[in-house]
């Protein structure tokens, strides 16, 4: 699936409805460069899942983690990981395969940690179309 948003509150709304559509147990791998909005795309994905506390890119804690929506959510941000082993001391593994919801940023940093089925999301710019337009890809629903 392709979606193309041509103004960040576009790419909150389309977060927010895949948060809606969020089932416990389901890892999403949201990849992009810097500044292409995966902080607002989350921001409304966890508005979906019913989050109504500030939602921040967890850059130099590795995981956010809340737990007043209607399901709890684990917000990765892998980026600055220097050992894979890092991971295990944070406890991944009750996040992945728990009953809560994971998104994680730069997941391919990660690769051999992640579950068999992730759902991968990510977010482009084309400046030709515009400074606010994004492509954003969906694979694996």
């Amino acid at each position: 699936m392709v979606i193309e948003s041509w103004k960040p509150e576009e790419t909150y709304e389309f977060g927010k409805k895949l948060g809606e559509e969020a089932k416990p147990s389901s890892v999403y791998c949201l990849n992009g460069d810097l500044g292409v909005g995966k902080t607002v795309f989350t921001q409304g994905f966890a508005s979906g899942l019913g989050i109504r506390e500030p939602v921040n890119s967890p850059t130099f804690t590795i995981v956010n983690q809340y737990e007043d929506g209607r399901l709890p959510f684990y917000h990765f941000d892998v980026y600055r990981i220097g050992d894979i082993s890092e991971m295990d001391e944070i406890g991944y593994e009750d996040c992945f395969y728990g009953k809560g919801v994971s998104l994680i940023e730069w997941s391919n940093l990660i690769k051999e940690l992640l579950p068999d089925h992730v759902i991968t999301i990510t977010i482009e710019k084309d400046l030709e179309k515009g400074f606010d337009y994004r492509k954003i890809t969906v694979e694996g629903m």
